[in-house]
């Protein structure tokens, strides 16, 4: 029989697990429930929330309108912004809005069906967004290291990565539809919640340090190798056209002329471009889910952690901060 940890995973952007040990939920005289809210902080949650889906949905919708819009034939760049804009746009729907909902009725007021499905969504949303930032950067690392491999755009190569982040995140958040439930939250109580649910004692541990690196500590390894490998070769490049330049100069003064130096120069610009634009994205989730990400690993080691006793800053910030990251991108 499955055990209740005492389990509310908030999954993505808005929220964080809340756990403690079966039978060691602190139980208050008056019989309230354990987990009560604090109104006020509930009220700063709505209000971010709401802020951080009508900014998302504007922006990711008017980026995805620009781009069809547009008369030049699609760039393989352009391709992956398109992809990142609908991951995020998953996020906003399916992530942030149930969650808002949520905020609003403060229990999960549907059918066990619906919690499953909703839990599953909005972890996928998170996988979605994530990959298809890796993915997104990995095509940069290969255009300015391997540029041969990239004449041809979009690539072949570049629609199998786009599916493979759809189907990848599909399938590595389908245990969420099995984990999650609508449960008792304390047994006679009457009172029903969208609650994780682990057979062992150290499923939460284990579920949430997994998703922190999938999610989170896996990707952030393979952005920061990318960006050094395309710092290096871009450093490389262009040591290598200045010395090409002054060479030239120097051996046939006037046949090398303007026109030929802002070319050079033009091109390393434009692959700059494209670099400090991903490098910005990768930052922004970087700043908005550490501390989201440290939250929850901390929630789950420290034994000594209460989330009762915790209606506390660290939650709620690393929880509001982690909604802002469909917005920034």
């Amino acid at each position: 029989m499955r055990t209740p940890a005492d389990a509310r995973l908030l999954s993505g952007e808005n929220q964080t697990l809340r756990m403690g040990a079966p039978g060691n939920c602190t139980v208050h005289p008056n019989g309230s429930d354990p987990f009560a809210r604090n109104e006020e902080v509930a009220q700063i949650e709505i209000m971010v929330l709401s802020i951080t889906f009508v900014v998302a949905v504007i922006g990711n919708v008017s980026v995805l309108l620009a781009m069809y819009n547009t008369k030049k034939k699609m760039s393989r760049m352009h391709l992956f912004i398109k992809h990142l804009s609908l991951a995020d746009l998953v996020v906003a729907f399916f992530q942030v809005l149930p969650q808002l909902c949520w905020e609003i009725t403060f229990r999960f007021y549907g059918p066990d069906f619906l919690c499953r499905i909703v839990k599953h969504l909005q972890v996928m949303g998170m996988f979605a967004s994530t990959y298809m930032m890796v993915m997104m950067t990995l095509d940069r690392y290969i255009a300015i290291c391997h540029p041969l491999k990239t004449l041809q755009q979009p690539t072949k190569r570049s629609y199998i990565m786009i599916i493979s982040t759809w189907v990848c995140s599909l399938v590595l958040s389908t245990p969420q539809y099995f984990i999650f439930s609508l449960s008792e939250i304390k047994n006679g109580s009457d009172v029903y919640d969208c609650w994780a649910n682990f057979i062992e004692p150290w499923g939460g541990r284990a579920y949430i340090s997994w998703i922190t690196v999938s999610i989170f500590l896996v990707p952030v390894v393979i952005l920061m190798m990318c960006y050094g490998f395309i710092c290096h070769s871009i450093w490389k490049n262009i040591k290598f056209k200045k010395r090409k330049t002054l060479a030239g100069a120097a051996g046939m003064s006037g046949l090398i002329g303007k026109d030929s130096v802002s070319s050079v120069t033009t091109i390393s610009r434009a692959k700059l471009r494209t670099v400090k634009m991903t490098f910005v994205i990768v930052l922004a989730y970087i700043i908005c889910w550490a501390p989201f990400f440290t939250v929850q690993m901390w929630s789950v080691w420290d034994e000594k952690f209460q989330w009762d006793e915790s209606e506390n800053t660290a939650v709620t910030l690393s929880a509001l901060l982690a909604s802002l990251n469909s917005c920034c991108n």
